[in-house]
């Protein structure tokens, strides 16, 4: 089955949005099926884009996490390109300025804590503040839409990783995000189910750690290694799939096999980060490998790696003050130091509709 995306239909269709000088929320993971730029698609269909907005990692996906490229001028299009990482209120306001109806455009992966959704909830809240229309340019959830997995964010811990209280791995494409969390226009999906295991669309790496589908699908679990003292392969060419520091011995490896993980096999691997966590050094662990997608559990999974560590290695594992903004609340955090069970802290699988607002409708009709 063929996807036809938002920005795919409203490049067919520029009737789809409202008139105006148009700013588009972007970077490069916003483009069409032929992988031209959904700027350079936009303005050949004669809609009036004036003005591109780049998020982490900035527009062309040069910068590393937790920095971005700065402004400038865009080459493809021309236009000009504003930085909105880490800007909010009046700041991110005030870049909105030149513009009439805000876009958004960017390729999500499920996660709560990855900070795309969160660049598109700071810039839809400024478009409220504004009184400025935004609009969501759909894309498929590359985990699905059937699974929910892990906890609720809850008060107190919001962050960048982190802004209102959805489930770690939420289960909704960005669109359908915007309309539970707060007033959106969203140029819906074609061909998108939330059941859907393919959308004939090209794979584009959404940031300089995120390389394959397979990545994206362990990332809301062994993301939360980035708040431990392992590497989470950072720095490699398999990051999130590997998970290693220079303590894990020839124990690990059996100790996570002997516990019969569903869609997950693990090898033991050595590898040097080239930067983060251990740049330089030889380091030990473990690799997964995928072996069925839909039987895989990334958060589980990551809470029994969590627990192996904190078994075997007790006086060298250690945890990092980020966990709790990644896990959305101090619990994992508590349990770990407790020599407590954390995948005890799993809530029962679920559903978006489970979940999501009973207003807010959700594709294939689904209400709840």
């Amino acid at each position: 089955m063929v996807v036809r995306t938002g920005a795919q239909r409203l490049a067919e269709d520029p009737g789809l949005v409202p008139d105006g000088r148009l700013g588009l929320i972007t970077n490069f993971t916003g483009v069409l099926p032929d992988l031209t730029p959904t700027s350079v698609g936009l303005r050949a269909a004669g809609l009036p884009l004036t003005a591109l907005f780049g998020p982490e990692h900035g527009l062309r996906g040069t910068a590393q996490a937790g920095a971005s490229e700065g402004e400038g001028v865009d080459p493809d299009t021309g236009l000009p390109v504003f930085d909105t990482y880490r800007r909010k209120g009046r700041e991110l306001d005030d870049l909105f300025s030149g513009v009439d109806v805000l876009l958004f455009d960017i390729q999500d992966i499920g996660t709560r804590f990855y900070t795309y959704v969160w660049t598109m909830y700071d810039c839809q809240r400024a478009a409220a503040r504004l009184g400025k229309p935004f609009v969501v340019l759909d894309r498929p959830n590359p985990l699905g839409g059937v699974r929910v997995e892990g906890p609720m964010l809850q008060p107190g811990f919001e962050s960048f990783v982190g802004r209102a209280p959805i489930p770690l791995r939420h289960g909704l494409t960005v669109g359908e995000l915007a309309r539970q969390l707060g007033t959106a226009t969203v140029v819906e999906l074609e061909g998108w189910t939330r059941s859907s295991s393919g959308t004939g669309l090209p794979w584009v790496p959404p940031s300089p750690n995120m390389p394959t589908p397979d990545t994206a699908l362990v990332y809301p679990g062994t993301g939360l290694f980035e708040g431990t003292n392992l590497s989470e392969g950072r720095g490699t060419t398999r990051p999130f799939e590997t998970i290693g520091a220079p303590y894990v011995d020839d124990r690990f490896v059996p100790a996570l096999r002997s516990l019969g993980l569903p869609g997950v096999a693990f090898r033991r691997t050595w590898f040097e980060p080239v930067f983060s966590k251990y740049a330089g050094q030889a380091v030990s662990g473990v690799q997964l490998h995928l072996v069925d997608r839909e039987a895989f559990e990334p958060v589980r999974t990551a809470l029994e790696m969590l627990r192996v560590l904190n078994e075997l290695y007790p006086d060298d594992f250690a945890l990092l003050p980020s966990l709790d903004k990644l896990w959305g609340s101090d619990s994992l955090r508590k349990a770990l130091e407790a020599g407590d069970d954390p995948v005890e802290l799993l809530p029962a699988a679920t559903t978006p509709a489970a979940w999501t607002r009973s207003d807010v409708l959700l594709y294939e009709g689904t209400t709840r």
